[in-house]
């Protein structure tokens, strides 16, 4: 067992040089290789879905009443698939929490400056896809409602139920009973 532990080993360090020469010959890559083995923790570290902003999202949204899907696909016309990380799907509203570097937040994105070859065609395309979603939802009918990661909380959710078009049931007026 320790032998193709070994083995493993050797095999990822041969595959690590060939990748280094591979970018020394000037031949393209498809990733690039890690600058640290801490930078490498980091990424891995990146959740796709149930991030704290999102979170924080929900569980307000949540005590103010409002019931909703999570990472939702929403398969539409013309083949679109789309995964909005908040969907109130009889009210057609999708919202997404989008994170200031992956999404190239005006205020806070910033762009990387190892490795510029990978990141940023692969940020832009990260845009692009939000517009063609975007515009995917609208041509279904959905209202989209896009939040960035450092807005605050309060304003976020006031903009997600202003798009919901009423306060919501915990701020609904009781029932007035018959005479």
């Amino acid at each position: 067992m320790a032998e193709s532990g070994a083995a493993i080993a050797e095999s990822g360090a041969a595959v690590a040089e060939s990748g280094a020469a591979v970018a020394e010959s000037g031949a393209a890559r498809r990733y690039p290789l890690p600058s640290s083995a801490g930078r490498s923790a980091n990424m891995r570290a990146n959740r796709r879905t149930d991030t704290k902003p999102e979170l924080a999202m929900r569980r307000e949204l949540h005590r103010r009443g409002f019931r909703f899907r999570k990472d939702f696909r929403l398969d539409l016309p013309g083949g679109a698939r789309v995964r909005p990380d908040i969907a109130f799907t009889a009210r057609r509203v999708a919202v997404f929490v989008d994170g200031c570097f992956w999404h190239a937040c005006p205020d806070h994105g910033t762009q990387p400056a190892a490795n510029t070859w990978y990141w940023a065609p692969k940020l832009r395309r990260n845009v692009e896809r939000d517009r063609a979603a975007d515009a995917a939802l609208a041509a279904a009918g959905w209202r989209v409602i896009r939040i960035w990661e450092h807005e605050p909380l309060d304003e976020a959710i006031t903009t997600v139920v202003a798009a919901l078009g009423h306060p919501g049931p915990a701020a609904a007026p009781p029932a007035v009973p018959g005479p």
